[in-house]
């Protein structure tokens, strides 16, 4: 008897040590607690995190491109204007004949202040230049306000599309076909001369001046766009929910400013930031090389 039995855990960390496997690995292994997913990291895949989409009315967007918009125009008339559940803009529902067999086209467009119901819209080459009208910009002179303007052509619209924005066009260039757009964010974009924009701006501008107030409403809002409220700050959470979790009070412990390449639970915060900070003095709007 006099002889001490080894235990026999210590026997295993013995062995996995001389393996050469690190500590961390063993603390994970024994006490089974190897953190959470990030949440930014199930928004991947994951049903809980995908669009409600149950009651939307359908994709907006301008008609598909066919020879009428190329070479002359098509009239379509406005029968409704309706919401749609999760989109600021309100939508109008337009009905084209068509072209090719005796039956009609309805398509969604996005609404443009000063549509009504019963009104005819234009799409083609040779409409006019009205409110709710759909031309290609080379025949829109520089300094219109346009709104869903295409980035390719027939891709059916792109830009400026959420309620109140507008683009407008900078410039045309003959040469290379192309066109000079001011986005709504203070950008510039050049895109070619033949894509499609509507006229106008885009109604229900004005919607962000008025406040939520309480959280019932802000509940409602994003319950139909999909699960993306409330937000919780990573300082708010648990060091195994968050990588600025943690601490006997709610700071960052880390610089804040992290690279594009980090693994995706570490790609937290301002992410690939060029700057940092406040926005001090006046917006000074980029000015064109040429």
């Amino acid at each position: 008897y006099g002889q001490v039995r080894p235990d026999p855990i210590v026997c295993v960390i013995t062995t996995l040590c001389q393996v050469g496997l690190p500590a961390s690995f063993l603390f994970f292994y024994f006490t089974g607690n190897m953190g959470k997913y990030v949440q930014t990291q199930r928004k991947g895949k994951s049903p809980v995190f995908k669009a409600h989409t149950r009651t939307r009315k359908g994709a907006v967007k301008l008609r598909p491109i066919d020879y009428a918009e190329k070479q002359g125009y098509i009239r379509g008339v406005i029968k409704d204007i309706i919401h749609d559940p999760g989109r600021g803009a309100p939508v109008a529902k337009v009905q084209f004949l068509n072209a090719y067999r005796y039956k009609r086209d309805t398509e969604l467009l996005i609404a443009t202040e000063g549509m009504y119901t019963g009104q005819f819209i234009y799409c083609g080459k040779k409409a006019s230049l009205e409110c709710g009208n759909v031309l290609p910009l080379s025949s829109v002179p520089e300094g219109t306000i346009v709104c869903n303007v295409e980035s390719y052509v027939g891709d059916r619209g792109s830009f400026a599309r959420g309620s109140g924005c507008f683009a407008v066009v900078v410039s045309h260039d003959d040469d290379k076909g192309t066109t000079r757009l001011r986005l709504p964010s203070g950008g510039k974009k050049t895109v070619k001369s033949n894509v499609r924009a509507q006229i106008g701006v885009v109604a229900g501008g004005g919607r962000t001046d008025k406040p939520l107030l309480k959280a019932g409403r802000a509940y409602h809002k994003y319950a139909v766009k999909r699960n993306c409220w409330p937000k919780i700050r990573g300082v708010a959470k648990n060091p195994v929910e968050h990588p600025h979790g943690g601490g006997n009070h709610q700071h960052i412990g880390m610089p804040s400013t992290v690279a594009k390449d980090r693994p995706s639970g570490r790609k937290v915060g301002l992410i690939g930031a060029r700057r940092t900070g406040r926005l001090r003095g006046v917006k000074k709007t980029a000015q064109d090389k040429d």
